[in-house]
């Protein structure tokens, strides 16, 4: 309680996303298919900061942020709404914030973006990163300073990767898990990059690599093993309707965390991080799709299942007395300013 850190660190790009939900099937050319549904919001890093701050985590951002409208919502979205602090973040003249529209259909979504690299770089913005107790990164081949300079102060890593658009999966980058605490990849990227078969089989490799190994499995759930605890845990994901699947995979790692820091067992920590990534896909959008303790506090409220009842039975211990007001979901168009 009295230690002040951030408990969270992150840089990366934000996005605002639009994100239409309700298609029966795709559009093809020269067709009009209206939606059931849309929603709103910030995205792409937004996604883990929203997700780590809805569970009342000091939520420390570093982005870029254009100078137009979509820039100005995002942050007002992010600093007045979400409680994030955005010290390191930074609003680049002239430069258009990347906007994203999402096609939901099924369980997938196909992605259309128009946007530019940024004129600052992850390391420009971290520079020095001051101390966190956990940063969220994401790996990518070319590995980034600030990285190092966070885990040499103490910060723990949990890292992530996205799909290799090469299709090499070069080995290299699984070096820079001696920076990590944690490596949370999904499925098909762990065995692509551990060159195994089977989810199991990759847990094995990783978890020979870095403490904190867990591998997501979509609608399976998630597998992981603790190295520093010795535990070993395997959980299955929720039956859920998807609305939209945008961003469940970083809501997944911002409650793993959210649990890791406050000292949970792993599979307690396995089945919070699938229940809020499973709890996220029933609402359109990624940052504001997240459900923080007072959508985990409803699901649990409502719960009648006497399986669910009692897999999940540690949250009745777990919940805070207060979980705070109603979050905001993604709205279908952003609100008037206030002049």
């Amino acid at each position: 309680m009295d230690d002040d850190r951030p408990d969270v660190l992150l840089t990366g790009l934000l996005f605002y996303d639009l994100v239409l939900t309700g298609l029966g099937k795709p559009p093809t050319p020269g067709e009009e298919i209206w939606t059931g549904g849309m929603g709103c919001g910030p995205g792409g890093i937004a996604n883990l900061a929203v997700a780590a701050s809805r569970f009342g985590l000091r939520t420390s951002l570093a982005t870029v942020f254009g100078d137009d409208f979509y820039g100005e919502y995002c942050r007002d979205v992010l600093r007045d709404q979400e409680d994030i602090d955005l010290a390191l973040s930074r609003t680049a003249d002239g430069w258009p914030t990347p906007v994203t529209v999402s096609l939901a259909q099924d369980h997938d979504r196909a992605l259309v973006t128009h946007g530019s690299e940024p004129p600052y770089s992850q390391d420009a913005l971290m520079g020095d990163p001051p101390e966190a107790r956990t940063a969220l990164v994401h790996l990518e081949a070319e590995p980034r300073a600030w990285i190092g300079k966070a885990a040499a102060n103490g910060t723990h890593i949990y890292a992530d990767v996205g799909w290799d658009p090469t299709q090499q999966w070069s080995t290299d980058l699984l070096d820079q898990l001696k920076l990590c605490h944690a490596f949370l990849p999904n499925e098909s990227e762990a065995m692509a990059y551990t060159r195994t078969d089977s989810a199991r089989a990759a847990l094995g490799t990783l978890s020979e690599l870095v403490p904190l190994a867990v591998v997501t499995r979509g609608g399976d759930g998630a597998l992981a093993v603790d190295q520093t605890t010795g535990e070993y845990a395997d959980v299955p994901a929720l039956d859920i309707d998807v609305l939209d699947a945008t961003g469940a995979g970083d809501v997944f790692g911002a409650s793993f965390v959210a649990a890791s820091l406050a000292g949970w067992p792993l599979a307690e920590r396995l089945r919070f991080a699938v229940l809020a990534a499973g709890l996220s896909v029933q609402r359109p959008g990624g940052a504001l799709a997240a459900p923080g303790w007072y959508g985990v506090d409803r699901w649990w409220r409502s719960l009648t299942d006497p399986g669910l009842k009692q897999a999940y039975g540690f949250l009745a211990d777990r919940l805070p007395d207060d979980p705070g007001p109603p979050v905001t979901y993604a709205p279908v168009t952003p609100p008037a300013r206030q002049t």
